[in-house]
């Protein structure tokens, strides 16, 4: 049994996730770190003096496991793992991308939440979803990806009244432009010239650590203080369709 405050990042592979778990480490948590790539989280499970548990969220049996590892007290949850596939027009939208993007970032984030509620209870935790300002507002090519969005923001907004008298705090990030490792690779399906096109001319998109400071800002807030939703956009990002680049 550890002695330190216990958080479980999912989606700890890359990215945000990873970001967030050393920063969480950082802070003195002992960080539970969660993806499917073991070889990945093992490697930063040492690194930061965590520990690493293979998990596909969209895998019951794996999220249960994830939950019974984790133990009986969890501190932070960061409901991280997600990701958007395709940016075809709804018109012509491929159903297995979308349906893809459902069972990861809404069913996953459900299931994830559903398996580490006592310990979060126990502990008088917070639970932080890594949602998206496409949940926010809706653009051309992004019907999937902007629908999964609004659907954890609206989760997320109804267990917050769900767990009105409950020791849980229910927070959200909402990150506009994030140049991470992977998001956009994965996007379009490993097309480096796409990917990078997202960010041309941007001179200082947000970084995923960027958003694992907000993390553990509100992680590290005093229990009867609660975010909400926090919007974080780089400040060349005006709105989700007003981007100012040099070229």
């Amino acid at each position: 049994m550890t002695n330190r405050k216990v958080a479980v990042v999912t989606g700890a592979s890359s990215g945000i996730g990873r970001a967030s778990a050393r920063a969480l480490a950082a802070k003195g948590y002992e960080v539970v770190c969660a993806a499917r790539r073991l070889d990945r989280i093992e490697e930063l499970a040492r690194e930061i003096d965590g520990r690493a548990v293979q998990c596909d969220v969209t895998n019951r049996e794996d999220v249960e496991r994830l939950a019974a590892e984790a133990g009986p007290r969890v501190d932070v949850l960061v409901a991280n793992a997600g990701g958007a596939f395709g940016t075809d027009p709804v018109a012509s939208a491929d159903l297995d991308d979308w349906r893809r993007m459902y069972e990861i970032n809404v069913l996953g984030t459900l299931s994830t939440i559903q398996t580490t509620l006592p310990a979060l209870e126990a502990a008088h935790g917070v639970i932080i979803t890594i949602g998206s300002t496409a949940g926010l507002v809706s653009y051309e090519g992004g019907g999937g990806y902007c629908g999964v969005k609004h659907a954890v923001r609206a989760m997320m907004g109804s267990l917050r009244l769900e767990l009105f008298d409950k020791p849980v705090r229910v927070c959200e990030i909402d990150p506009g432009m994030v140049k991470s490792d992977e998001f956009a690779l994965v996007r379009f399906d490993g097309d480096e010239e796409k990917a990078a096109a997202v960010y041309a001319g941007v001179e200082a998109p947000l970084t995923q650590e960027d958003i694992a400071d907000a993390v553990t800002y509100i992680a590290e807030l005093p229990e009867h203080v609660n975010i909400d939703q926090m919007v974080v956009r780089p400040r060349a990002q005006a709105a989700q369709h007003k981007v100012f680049r040099t070229s």
